[in-house]
């Protein structure tokens, strides 16, 4: 995943991209760039490596080496970023986030029309941003190659572009899966992915960037080049695990989302009598801790944190590039409360299960400290899909997702004709797939959040919502 950050002001810009590019950590954790204008200098730009620092040690000099009045930043989980690039439409520093799955065609077919080049990183992969440019740069105006690189690219591209006058380009993906919002203040104007990062640094709202919408940021003020696309689809997930608990989307904020999603999975449960004599209702942390408070507001069982994660030296779990160390460091991180574990029931509330690795491990601690009985409930469907518009979850195989390789056995092949009724709690399949589960994870009970139950915890059109990875429908 990754997100960005740009800022066009009145006085230097390059305090408030530093700390709003840094309020973005929590969407990736392998590069992190900064690019600024100034009239004296012109373009600068600072890319880092952040595997295993956070952004904001290695930008901790940037205030004396950089200057400027606009600037933009990013986190990527993916390539190095913003890029310097020089084209016929002038000299400018490029950002994306999303995910070109078609790159390799596109650059074929760059070479086919161009007879260009590209820098070629490690395995000869191209950078996906340089791509993003090199389409962009096919035309003649930067709103004409925004739109081109839009419709050809297969996934998903946001895009910030810093001019080499100070002006900003900010453009949201032609289908809205991911948010652009805009900010403004006495001293000018900002662009963010999180909107919670423009408002701890004094703007306000100003306006959320429609599906495809392309704007020009200045200081003084923001110019549309180019209006909102009719299809919006974005991404559902955001409210559910990624999205930063204090942001709004589309007007709806996460926390209370999530919520409403806990307390709607705690009437479901209810209604069918699924879940008794329970001690304590807990969160996977972070991110299924508010689904668990719905789920405990509504239901009547206390809320507890039978086991707290230990962060201060590794607060992201997945840091480590090899698997097996992150499930290490996953284990490491999990302190336990006895006194809230032993001979106690519980249950707990999880954003999702993908592919199950560390759940397992979770709920095999708990036991392991005497917890009587463990139920697991999820706060979105069952994912049948590997998301093929972000790269958030992306999985290269959707057999690494417990789901489908569930449904591999107890039924083959033959099964995937019949996703939608694993996904339904109320079906024989639906059953079937529950139960596996549990047993292949000593779960007393699971269940899922139903598709009509995240839609109505998010409250907005069915139809402006990306429910890929749960449905398979585009």
């Amino acid at each position: 995943m990754g997100g960005f950050f740009g800022a066009a002001c009145n006085h230097d810009a390059i305090g408030d991209v530093f700390f709003g590019a840094d309020y973005h950590s929590h969407l990736g954790t392998r590069r992190g760039g900064i690019a600024a204008y100034d009239s004296k200098i012109g373009l600068q730009r600072e890319i880092h490596n952040i595997e295993n620092s956070p952004f904001r040690t290695k930008f901790e000099h940037v205030f004396e080496e950089m200057s400027g009045t606009s600037a933009i930043g990013c986190i990527s989980d993916s390539d190095p970023q913003p890029l310097l690039i020089r084209s016929k439409l002038g000299t400018y520093a490029i950002c994306t986030i999303g995910i070109i799955n078609n790159a390799e065609e596109l650059i074929e077919r760059y070479f086919s029309a161009s007879k260009g080049h590209f820098d070629a990183m490690t395995g000869g992969a191209v950078n996906s941003t340089e791509l993003a440019a090199a389409l962009i740069n096919q035309k003649d105006s930067f709103v004409d190659g925004i739109k081109f690189a839009q419709d050809v690219i297969e996934g998903t591209a946001s895009i910030l572009i810093l001019r080499d006058n100070g002006a900003i380009i900010a453009a949201r993906d032609k289908v809205g899966r991911i948010p652009v919002l805009i900010g403004n203040n006495d001293n000018g104007y900002c662009v963010s992915f999180e909107s919670f990062a423009y408002k701890k640094l004094g703007y306000d709202d100003k306006c959320e960037l429609g599906p495809g919408e392309i704007v020009e940021i200045k200081s003084d003020g923001i110019k549309q080049l180019s209006p909102p696309r009719d299809k919006m689809r974005i991404c559902a997930f955001l409210w559910s695990y990624y999205g930063y608990p204090t942001s709004n989307y589309e007007g709806v904020n996460v926390e209370a989302m999530r919520y409403r999603n806990g307390e709607i999975m705690a009437e479901h449960d209810k209604e069918i009598g699924n879940t008794e004599n329970l001690d304590y209702v807990g969160g996977v942390p972070d991110s299924g801790t508010p689904h668990a408070i719905g789920y405990a507001n509504k239901s009547g069982t206390p809320f507890a944190r039978p086991f707290i994660k230990y962060t201060p030296t590794w607060p992201r779990s997945f840091m480590p590039a090899n698997q097996k160390e992150r499930n290490k460091i996953a284990n490491m991180k999990q302190i336990p409360v006895h006194e809230l574990i032993r001979d106690k029931n519980l249950l707990f509330v999880d954003d999702s299960i993908v592919r199950g690795t560390q759940l397992k491990e979770t709920v095999d601690f708990l036991y392991t400290n005497g917890a009587k009985s463990v139920h697991m409930r999820s706060a979105c469907p069952p994912i049948m899909y590997g998301c093929k518009f972000l790269n958030f979850s992306r999985s290269t195989n959707e057999m690494e997702l417990i789901a489908r390789r569930v449904i591999m056995e107890l039924e083959g092949e033959a099964g995937f004709d019949h996703l939608e009724e694993y996904s339904d709690s109320s079906t024989e399949r639906g059953q079937n797939l529950r139960h596996a589960i549990c047993e292949k994870f000593h779960f007393a009970s699971l269940e899922f959040q139903s598709i009509e139950g995240i839609i109505e915890a998010i409250g907005i059109d069915p139809d402006k919502l990306c429910t890929y990875c749960w449905t398979g429908k585009e």
